[in-house]
């Protein structure tokens, strides 16, 4: 059998649990072959971001094209895009019409609180890049910054729903709000809801919360596991369901690993279970 591609334009995680790394070892568990482009490199580990060097817009444009135009890409993914020049860029890319099932996770911050994203890339999501999506994937926080929020406010299924369809107004077709980060959501103790608004109308996809502090990189885990949903042919519905439950079940099977002194990362290949 011969696999199909995705591409992911994102950034390089030094300590292997997010970013392209994330990625990569998602679409080789979902049986896909992954291409890249690096929009910038940064040096973390577990316990935070320390340095970041962002590519520029250019050589970015110039990986997308050099895959595009030597592999029938299937589904495209974007994380840390760095700069609202290269949001700018790929959302031109995106108009052209080259990216297929483009999946846009829009990264703003970091798991350990350091800024991935500088001034002005909001509101280049908002006006260069969404309207070209197949779906938006932000977190909690990053839905209340899309729409200008507190995130304190989002407090429970319908708030998730009324932020995404706030991002809805910006043209993609999808917008999935993740409840990961739900601290305020009664019983979010046990439970992680995931809010999905489209065309369908409204699904959740509630799932156990597992008490673990090994989950970096979960978001880049999920889109880019949507992304490969997408690529072989499943719905965006079944494809998102099909994400929530790779990674939690990349969530239970490291919850006892100790890679690194902080927030490690999770089983994208099924390890635990060998």
């Amino acid at each position: 059998m011969q696999p199909v591609t995705v591409l992911s334009i994102a950034g390089s995680d030094s300590g292997g649990g997010a970013g392209i790394q994330a990625d990569l070892r998602t679409f080789a568990a979902f049986g896909v072959h992954g291409t890249t482009a690096i929009t910038a490199i940064t040096a973390q580990n577990t316990q935070g971001v320390f340095s970041v060097a962002n590519a520029e817009p250019e050589m970015v444009i110039a990986q997308c094209l050099a895959v595009l135009e030597d592999f029938d890409v299937r589904a495209v993914k974007t994380g840390m895009l760095a700069t609202p020049q290269t949001v700018e860029v790929v959302g031109e890319l995106a108009r052209s019409g080259v990216l297929a099932n483009l999946v846009v996770d829009p990264v703003l911050v970091s798991s350990t609180g350091h800024s991935l994203m500088i001034e002005g890339g909001i509101q280049a999501y908002r006006e260069s890049l969404f309207a070209f999506a197949t779906l938006v994937t932000p977190n909690i926080r990053e839905a209340a910054v899309l729409c200008d929020l507190d995130a304190s406010t989002i407090r429970d299924c319908d708030d998730m729903v009324r932020v995404a369809q706030h991002i809805l107004t910006f043209g993609p077709t999808y917008v999935l709000v993740k409840g990961g980060h739900f601290a305020n959501q009664r019983d979010a103790g046990s439970h992680a809801p995931d809010v999905l608004v489209g065309p369908e109308g409204v699904t959740v996809f509630d799932a156990e919360r597992v008490d673990s502090t090994n989950d970096h990189g979960t978001g880049c885990s999920l889109s880019a596991a949507v992304a490969c949903g997408l690529a072989l042919g499943r719905t965006l519905p079944d494809s998102t369901r099909d994400a929530k439950s790779f990674v939690l079940a990349a969530i239970k099977g490291a919850a006892s690993w100790r890679l690194g002194q902080g927030r490690g990362p999770i089983d994208h290949l099924g390890w635990q279970d060998e």
